[in-house]
């Protein structure tokens, strides 16, 4: 029973990270981000029990890097909505329009 119940936190443990590492990756990559699916919300796999002594400082570290590419794709987020309303503006002409040189001998 204890092998299977390491055995069973230790892949849980495995997918949660492959969700960190393809976030991680975006971020590294961030003009492929568009072809990837989003990521879907992960839970524990039902009947697991408690995370063993052994396996929390790795579930501490995951936890961090989660943490970290969140706050990540946050920024990113922000960064590219800026990007995105600075170009609409440009290309809409939405800025008040002003004089490109000024004629000192007037």
């Amino acid at each position: 029973m204890t092998s299977g119940w390491r055995r069973a936190w230790t892949d849980a443990l495995d997918a949660l990270e492959v969700d960190v590492e393809r976030v991680e990756a975006l971020l590294a990559e961030d003009h492929r981000a568009r072809d990837l699916p989003l990521a879907t919300p992960w839970s524990p796999p039902e009947g697991l029990g408690e995370l063993p002594l052994d396996l929390r400082p790795r579930a501490d570290a995951i936890l961090n890097r989660q943490l970290a590419a969140a706050q990540a794709l946050a920024l990113a987020m922000v960064a590219n909505r800026r990007q995105s309303e600075m170009a609409a503006r440009i290309e809409a002409g939405d800025e008040p329009r002003r004089p490109a040189y000024l004629d000192c001998a007037i």
